[in-house]
């Protein structure tokens, strides 16, 4: 059995071996290959606690997850938690990851993949609300797959971004894009082509205008409550194709399940993006529409396919603490 830390396992895999497990995650799903529970979430006072099982492949992953938003407040993460990886045929313990870090990286991925297929290929500036561990690693990603030339980020009153830009430029590295503050969320909206937003808020954040959607490729990362909600009404009448990941995420973010009950946004209008990146596949993409909306809720098939990437490339690499052998 293998224990892998944070650190030990950002050594382990590249971006682009992330993106090639999240591509293989989305082929397992759309083909009925991995058997996966809806996610069950538990909260109490200000924390949840997220538990994702699923089988693929040879393995199967356990993630368990504590979510409390008031922690950045705090100094700490908002996420933390563990992944465990066993052997699909035996049971057997094979590793133990920071779930933080797998988090991290795997969702990033997702967000990178999403931008590889959604976003236009002249998109060269990208904006994020949501300036935390996660908006890091989406922009990360995003860089790796579009020639940003400049970032827009929402600067939040009296938040310093010196640390997180510092963070930002070494992930991306070589990579210069310029960056640049907002003091609006519609600011960062009107000057990116590609807008991610990264945060746990339970009001739209953006103005109710069409016409500040339209063109734009969306990824909406937080929202995973019924409750939370990060994307307007005007992202729909600005005739957005909806992208998500599996059908239950109608269910779990407020971000489809207010507007499908309010009758905004309906489900023909709503795509699994692993059906498009079939068909893709095949040869028979089919067209996309001038404005593009990815809502990210996360599938246990992601942590999977991570974990295995990582737990493969750190064996190669003689990383991580050695037990039981």
């Amino acid at each position: 059995m293998l224990f892998l830390n944070a650190q030990e396992i950002r050594q382990a895999v590249s971006p682009e071996e992330m993106m090639a497990a999240v591509e293989e995650a989305y082929r397992l799903f759309t083909a009925g290959q991995c058997v996966m529970a809806d996610r069950v979430a538990v909260s109490h006072g200000g924390l949840s606690m997220l538990y994702m099982p699923c089988f693929a492949g040879a393995y199967v992953s356990t993630k368990i997850l504590a979510s409390c938003p008031e922690n950045p407040a705090r100094g700490l993460p908002a996420l933390d938690g563990v992944v465990l990886l066993n052997r699909a045929d035996t049971g057997q313990l094979a590793a133990i990851l920071d779930g933080a870090a797998v988090t991290a990286l795997r969702t990033g991925a997702v967000g990178g993949v999403a931008a590889r297929h959604l976003a236009r290929a002249d998109a060269h500036t990208a904006g994020l609300v949501g300036c935390g561990v996660q908006g890091l690693h989406q922009l990360a990603f995003v860089c790796a797959e579009r020639e940003i030339h400049a970032i827009y980020l929402r600067q939040t009153p009296g938040r310093d971004l010196t640390e997180f830009i510092r963070q930002l430029r070494a992930m991306i590295s070589p990579r210069q894009p310029e960056i640049v503050l907002c003091p609006s969320a519609d600011d960062v909206l009107k000057n990116s082509d590609i807008v991610i937003t990264a945060t746990p808020s339970r009001q739209p954040l953006f103005s109710d205008d069409p016409a500040l959607f339209r063109g734009k490729c969306i990824l909406a990362i937080g929202s995973w409550q019924p409750d939370m909600r990060e994307i307007p009404d005007a992202v729909f009448s600005a005739g957005a194709e909806v992208f998500i990941e599996l059908p239950y995420a109608c269910q779990e973010s407020g971000d489809l399940s207010q507007p499908l009950a309010s009758g905004v946004l309906t489900r023909d209008r709503v795509r699994l993006f692993g059906d498009f990146l079939a068909d893709k596949a095949a040869g028979t993409p089919p067209p996309l529409g001038e404005t593009r909306y990815f809502k990210s809720v996360g599938m246990g098939v992601f942590d999977t396919l991570a974990a295995q990437a990582i737990l493969q490339a750190a064996r190669k690499k003689g990383l991580g603490q050695r037990a039981n052998e």
